[in-house]
């Protein structure tokens, strides 16, 4: 029972450390460094948090989409994300926000079947024809995108909005998060 114990533990761990490994030349903090990408793709959140107020990592991904654009190292946005109910468009929030910042219409795309990480980047590549954009998410975040995204043959990078301090909760989601990403993309190719 502990050598099953140990081998899960062992694996959870190596899905993790592995899949910041992955990415960690393609994962940029800073404006200056990044290279230029046509596109910016951000990942999904809801705007509010569940008991109310304003989520801060939409805030901060649609913060970091807009220094992109301003500092033109992305010429267009997709905002990808989850509609799947009457009430709830995560697009169309992050949408109104970029505009609010002063982003033209024009230069911001909705993709409205963004239901997860995996599907928001294969709708990049089989939707837009990008073979080569810049991922908006947290760091996290970006780490597990920049990862689907190398296994699906793309060349992708990845801009780090601010992070909340340590959050139990999204962390430990995010260990159950990649260890779907390596399934996902197993499950792809084979």
């Amino acid at each position: 029972m502990r050598r099953i114990f140990f081998l899960i533990i062992s694996f959870i761990v190596f899905c993790y450390i592995g899949i910041s490994f992955w990415s960690i030349r393609k994962n940029y903090d800073s404006i200056n460094c990044i290279p230029y990408n046509t596109f910016g793709v951000v990942l999904g959140t809801s705007k509010y948090l569940h008991g109310g107020g304003i989520n801060a990592y939409f805030k901060y991904r649609i913060d970091a989409a807009y220094l992109l654009f301003c500092h033109k190292k992305v010429r267009y946005i997709i905002v990808s994300g989850d509609n799947r109910e009457k009430n709830y468009n995560e697009p169309k929030m992050m949408k109104k926000e970029l505009i609010k910042k002063g982003i033209p219409s024009h230069f911001i795309y909705e993709d409205f079947y963004g239901i997860s990480t995996l599907y928001s980047i294969l709708r990049v590549h089989k939707v837009f024809h990008q073979k080569k954009f810049t991922i908006i998410s947290q760091k996290f975040h970006n780490e597990r995108a920049i990862f689907i995204g190398n296994f699906l043959g793309l060349d992708v990078v990845g801009f780090n909005a601010k992070n909340l301090t340590f959050d139990k909760k999204i962390q430990l989601r995010e260990v159950f998060a990649r260890i779907k990403a390596l399934w996902d993309v197993f499950c792809f190719f084979y």
